[in-house]
Formats: structure tokens, C-alpha cells, sequence
């Protein structure tokens, strides 16, 4: 294939959506026009996070974006903020069974199919369509969703819905024709439960705008936490330890987002008399978050400690130090590879007291985090740029 492929990508999320695999997706799909490629986008009306959208009764919307041509597809918006399983269920599976349908009306105007993970029913879309039009189709995996869904007790481990869910997963990394993943460990694992070739999964990281996401001279005595408020994030015992801190010196601790344990958090808040200090901001619009970032002193990224969480490295620790924004993660994995390597961040353990002294000795050191500041920028725009990894895959692609 000499020419620039024209491709169609597929993804649950995609702006307006305010989640990372969101921008994620949208700054890919932008590169790519950049590098020469056709691009279109099949995605679904606004829907995450859920609660935020009303239901839109409409077959399709299509517009332009940035040279990207996306097209809006009905499917079930989960309206609730806590939906239910089958809320959840309509949300995931309508979605991709639509995409079929457009995806066979637009055949004629691309080369090759993108369908991103997650969630990971989109692969719905490109298993029909690799059997019936034999597109070169390409499996991206950007979270390992069984496997987190079931550490962190949403999906019953030996479960029907997992047993299915699984031979799914593994037919499409049977049948794809190459598999882009985040990290190293991603990798491991789906070889680890595999018989397919190593040389069919390609690395092709989260990654960062730089341009967009970068220092600012000012800085406010402030911590910060951007994404979603999930069940994989440690955020209590966060919270926990600002407590500590603010014994010793003032601080304000921002948590940017939603997610399904804001309640509780808000709860721990009221509980602890935190209310001055702990600022839920809610869901802001995306460019206001690179300011806030580059002004705050640390970024926090508390994974929980979880075999199931190794290979996950969240978007906002590229964030952070594409902003000069050192940080303090707690997790194992490819979280503490990054920090080390990098020398953009530290890991501190699982608990209150390693966090607080974690943050305490850093935020008392002005010179290391001159220094973080200098090494986490170097690192992102010399690995993790996203018109650089935007090349990479295109290169993938085109072998």
C-alpha cells in the first residue's frame, strides 16, 4: 500500500464526550489528516459521562472536524449517572451493531477498519466487517476491560457473561490483522492467554499534545487529579493524606471529573471537614484542563495496587508532565516503570502515610521538582507525542 490509507475508525468515545480515549481519539484522528490520510469517525451521540446527555432520537448526524469527517450514529444513551446492567448493556452493544450498517454503506470510501477498545464490543463492528468485505481490519486495545471488570467487581469471575465475553475477545485477536495496544504489559498478557505471533501486536501508546498540554511560569499551591473518579483510582486515601498535610502547610487538592465513587468521596470530604481543601470541580471543558495542570505543583495518578491494573498507564501522568507537573502515582507495573525511567514522577505505596510523605518531601524540595519538571517534559515530547505516535501507526499500517 503506497498511497496514505483511507481510514474508518470506530470508537464509543469521541468529542463532545469528555473522557481521555475521547481526546485520545480525536488528536489521532486529526494527525492522521495531517500525515495525508482520509479519515471518518463512526462514534455515537454524546453519552459519556453518563448522565450528562439526553437521549437524541435521531438515525445519524454527520459533520466535519478538523478535516476529520465523523458521523454520529443512534444508539442507547445510559441518562442515569449510575446506570443500570442492562442501561450499561444497551449502551455498549447497540452502539457497534449499528456501526455494522454504516460501516457497509461507507465501504467504498476506505481501506481499512479501526475499531478501539474500550469498551470492548466494538470489535463487534470490524469482526462483520473483516468476514464480509475483508477490509484489513485492525484490533486497538487501549484498556484491558474484562480483566479490570472483574478484579474490580463488576463482572463475576467464571461468569457466563465472562466466559463469552473472552471467546469473543479472543476471536477478535484471531481474526484482526494487527493489534495496537498501550504498553508492554498489555502485550504480555494477551499473548500470555493467546496462540498469536508477537510480531502481529504493535505498541502504540496514549501519548500527549504538547503543543496543547504545556509549563506554565505560574504555580499555585495546589494538587491535582484530572479523569475519571472510578473504582480503580485510591482516591480516598488521597484525600487522607492532603488531610495530613494540611497539619503542616495550606493546600487545595482539585479533582477534575465524575465517575462512580464521587459521592462517596464527597461523603469522606464532608466527614474529614475537608470542605475548604478538596474542590470537586465537576467535568470542565478540555481546554481548560492544560492551564490548570501546568499551575498546579503535583499531579496525582493513586491506581489501586491490582495484577488486573500492571499494565495501565493512565493519560494523565503524560498530561502532567507535558505540563512540567511532576507526579505522585501509587500502582505496579508500567506505572512505575514510566515514573523511573522518565524521572518525571515517584511511586509511593497504597497508604496514607507513604502518600502524605511522598507529597510532603516533594512539595519541601524545590529543586527536585525543577528537575522532574524539566525530565517529564523532555520524555513526553521525545516518546509520547501524539503526531509522532499518529506516524507510528500509520507506518503499522501500511507494512
Amino acid at each position: 500500500m503506497t498511497m496514505k490509507p483511507r481510514l474508518l475508525i470506530i470508537s464509543q468515545h469521541f468529542p463532545p464526550d469528555r473522557s481521555g480515549n475521547a481526546s485520545r481519539i480525536y488528536d489521532l484522528s486529526r494527525n492522521l489528516v495531517k500525515l495525508g490520510s482520509d479519515v471518518t469517525v463512526l462514534s455515537p451521540f454524546p453519552s459519556f459521562p453518563h448522565g450528562s446527555y439526553r437521549q437524541v432520537w435521531r438515525l445519524s448526524r454527520s459533520h466535519m472536524v478538523e478535516g476529520i469527517h465523523q458521523r454520529q450514529l443512534f444508539s442507547w444513551q445510559a441518562c442515569a449517572k449510575d446506570p443500570s446492567f442492562f442501561s450499561r448493556m444497551g449502551y455498549y452493544l447497540l452502539f457497534p451493531l449499528h456501526a455494522i450498517i454504516w460501516s457497509l454503506l461507507l465501504r467504498k470510501k476506505y481501506d481499512v477498519i479501526i475499531t478501539s477498545v474500550p469498551p470492548i464490543f466494538t470489535g463487534i463492528t470490524g469482526l462483520f466487517i473483516k468476514k464480509m468485505t475483508g477490509k484489513k481490519w485492525f484490533f486497538d486495545v487501549r484498556d484491558l476491560w474484562i480483566d479490570a471488570s472483574v478484579s474490580l467487581g463488576f463482572i463475576k469471575k467464571d461468569s457466563l457473561f465472562m466466559r463469552l465475553s473472552k471467546h469473543y475477545e479472543k476471536l477478535c485477536y484471531a481474526l484482526s490483522d494487527g493489534i495496537t495496544v498501550t504498553t508492554e504489559e498489555v502485550k504480555k498478557s494477551i499473548l500470555k492467554e493467546n496462540t498469536i505471533s508477537p510480531d502481529k501486536i504493535f505498541i502504540i501508546p496514549n501519548g500527549v499534545d504538547t503543543d496543547v498540554f504545556k509549563p506554565s511560569d505560574t504555580k499555585h499551591n495546589r494538587i491535582i487529579y484530572t479523569g475519571n473518579i472510578g473504582h480503580a483510582q485510591d482516591l480516598s486515601t488521597v484525600i487522607l493524606a492532603i488531610k495530613k498535610i494540611n497539619e503542616h502547610m495550606p493546600l487545595e487538592f482539585y479533582l477534575i471529573g465524575d465517575g462512580d465513587i464521587k459521592q462517596d468521596l464527597e461523603k469522606l470530604v464532608k466527614q474529614e471537614h475537608l470542605g475548604d481543601t478538596v474542590i470537586f470541580t465537576g467535568i470542565l471543558k478540555r481546554e481548560r484542563i492544560p492551564q490548570l495542570i501546568s499551575e498546579s505543583m503535583i499531579g496525582i495518578a493513586p491506581l489501586k495496587k491490582l495484577e488486573t491494573l500492571k499494565y495501565a498507564i493512565p493519560t494523565k501522568v503524560y498530561e502532567y508532565m507535558s505540563c512540567g507537573t511532576p507526579f505522585v502515582a501509587t500502582g505496579a507495573g508500567e506505572i512505575e516503570h514510566l515514573a523511573k525511567e522518565s524521572g518525571g514522577g515517584i511511586i509511593a505505596d497504597n497508604s496514607v502515610d507513604s502518600i502524605y510523605h511522598s507529597l510532603l518531601d516533594l512539595l519541601h524540595n524545590t529543586e527536585l521538582i525543577e528537575e522532574m519538571k524539566k525530565n517529564g517534559r523532555a520524555y513526553v515530547k521525545k516518546y509520547y507525542d501524539r503526531r509522532k505516535i499518529a506516524e507510528k501507526l500509520l507506518e503499522y499500517i501500511m507494512q
